[in-house]
């Protein structure tokens, strides 16, 4: 039996937040926060709406969430992200003292693994979930900005 908030269904929202940067015209990544099976952030980058190259769907989710929250640390707290954070935002995620970081799409250039980046020794991280999906968008978004 299929639980209905499983580690699937909740990259899908993160998915759906993607597809909104993709309309856009931001690099599609789409992230979200949850505690306890509810989602506390929704976010997707902004770095071109903003002009501002840390406005990753990851810091934006870190921010809402800490917010949501009223405190910085997101313990308890699980980050869905359609690409493998980068190092910036790993370092963040690190001072977050985050739970669990799940993302679908590697990145095996500038991803945190690639990067040596570490985390907060108590965060579990995962990769996999939905990845063709979010690599099918990514690749979409290039092919679109390339023509």
């Amino acid at each position: 039996m299929v639980l209905p908030f499983d580690d699937t269904y909740f990259m899908k929202k993160a998915l759906q937040e993607a597809e909104v940067a993709f309309e856009k015209g931001e690099v599609p990544i789409g992230a979200v926060i949850v505690v306890q099976d509810r989602i506390i952030a929704r976010c997707h980058n902004l770095t071109e709406q903003l002009n501002d190259v840390t406005a990753h769907a990851e810091m934006q989710a870190i921010t809402a969430a800490s917010n949501f929250l009223g405190g910085k640390y997101l313990k308890e707290c699980t980050l869905y992200v359609t690409l493998e954070p980068c190092q910036m935002c790993a370092g963040a995620l690190y001072w977050s003292q985050i739970s669990k970081i799940v993302y679908a799409a590697k990145d095996p250039e500038r991803g945190c693994g690639a990067m040596g980046t570490k985390l907060h020794p108590k965060t579990k991280i995962m990769g996999g979930i939905l990845e063709r999906e979010a690599s099918d968008l990514l690749k979409r978004f290039f092919v679109k900005k390339r023509k």
